[in-house]
């Protein structure tokens, strides 16, 4: 799987602006949480090819990041979480052992 790095607050435009044509994957992982560790893991090895664009962020590291998230697309803040960005909105939202590639590539396909 091909991550892009979500590392800074401009690329949120930059989603958004894909959003537009293709439904876009963020990744919010808690690299000091086990269950984020084994959630992103899972994700990664169910993902399969997809032309979908995925972002990656560390939230330790890039904590305003994943805030502007939430309040950008009307979210609540949780760590593991995965996000499906599609038109500008938040169309899929998943958290902790809830996150699954199966429930989530419908939403790709928008």
């Amino acid at each position: 799987m091909h991550w892009n790095t979500l590392t800074d607050l401009h690329q949120l435009d930059e989603i958004v602006e894909i959003s537009q044509n293709q439904p876009v994957v963020i990744f919010k992982h808690s690299t000091r949480c086990s269950i984020s560790s084994t959630a992103l893991s899972r994700f990664e090895r169910a993902w399969g090819a997809t032309e979908n664009a995925a972002f990656y962020l560390d939230l330790i590291a890039y904590r305003p990041i994943s805030l502007e998230i939430a309040e950008k697309f009307g979210i609540q803040h949780q760590s593991p979480q995965v996000l499906v960005i599609n038109k500008g909105a938040c169309t899929y939202s998943a958290t902790h052992w809830d996150i699954s590639v199966d429930e989530l590539k419908p939403y790709l396909s928008e």
